[in-house]
């Protein structure tokens, strides 16, 4: 296990390169300027600020120092906020905000869609099973930002019961986290269910069944167990799905995470914010996705990586 993780930490550095070229090549590649909405600058002014942010070099030299700058951690200037570096000023108290959001979301939808999914594959076809499959098919069919705002005009407009947005207590991460939260749970929900009723049918279940184990043993340390490893292959995708998601719901809670810098930073042409954001977003998706493929082996003992 140990070479394996090694290994894929070593994959590490040709698929950060990959996404660093693509994400600077596809930035170059769209039109507008960053310095569009600075108008009437004069000319020399104008030079000058390109000179700060090496725009006056050729492409292959601001790919190299614009990598240097990320790779020492160094930084550089946003255009966007003028004298604010964009990894200490910036991302770096922007990054434990968005990290809160997303695991508690990610926290969520495992806990709801798990007990939804193992309620329903335990009563088939009674109303528990209907009421949470037609609740996993509201939240699969209706993306985040709409839940979000349904939730802000029930619970924040109308009832009172949580705050419209922010950041700072337990009772504002409510309602962007339960935003957040509903299509992975949903998905989870309908996996550990299909996983359930095939599990449940299995030999080793009437086995233990016949041993005297009681429901709630069979269900969840048999069944459950199995029924789960798809869940686990969910959680690598579902986890992009939510720190992607948080761009619009951050924008809509007002939040103080990575969202809001990632938006503003491509509306406003700020090369790099945008490098830096999308490489930290990189860093966390490819770091969940080792961790799920250890995971993976926890779960099932018969998985052995080389």
């Amino acid at each position: 296990m140990v070479h394996y993780i090694l290994r894929r930490l070593l994959y590490f550095i040709p698929t950060l390169l990959a996404i660093y070229t693509a994400a600077f090549l596809l930035m170059h590649a769209a039109p507008g300027s960053p310095f569009a909405q600075e108008k009437d600058l004069p000319p020399e002014i104008l030079e000058a600020r390109k000179a700060e942010f090496h725009l006056d070099r050729p492409i292959w030299v601001q790919y190299l120092l614009y990598g240097r700058d990320l790779v020492t951690l160094r930084g550089h200037a946003s255009i966007r906020y003028p004298n604010r570096n964009v990894i200490h000023d910036i991302l770096a108290p922007a990054l434990p905000v968005s990290l809160s959001l997303g695991i508690c979301a990610l926290g969520l939808a495992v806990v709801i869609g798990t007990v939804a999914g193992v309620l329903s594959a335990a009563r088939p076809r009674s109303l528990t099973d209907y009421a949470a499959m037609a609740g996993a098919m509201i939240g699969i069919s209706q993306p985040s930002f709409v839940i979000a705002t349904v939730l802000m005009a029930v619970f924040a407009f109308a009832l009172r019961w949580l705050p419209v947005g922010g950041w700072g207590s337990p009772s504002q991460i409510v309602l962007p986290a339960v935003g957040l939260a509903a299509l992975p749970a949903a998905y989870i929900a309908r996996l550990v269910r299909t996983g359930m009723l095939e599990v449940l049918s299995a030999d080793f279940i009437r086995t233990a069944r016949a041993k005297g184990l009681t429901e709630r043993r069979v269900l969840l340390d048999h069944a459950l167990r199995n029924a789960w490893m798809p869940v686990l292959g969910y959680l690598g995708p579902a986890a992009a799905g939510i720190f992607t998601g948080s761009f619009v719901i951050e924008k809509i809670f007002a939040i103080p995470g990575m969202g809001q810098h990632f938006v503003d930073s491509a509306l406003h042409r700020d090369h790099p914010l945008i490098l830096a954001t999308v490489l930290l977003y990189a860093v966390l998706l490819i770091a969940f996705n080792l961790a799920v493929d250890i995971g993976y082996a926890w779960l099932d003992p018969r998985i052995r990586y080389a």
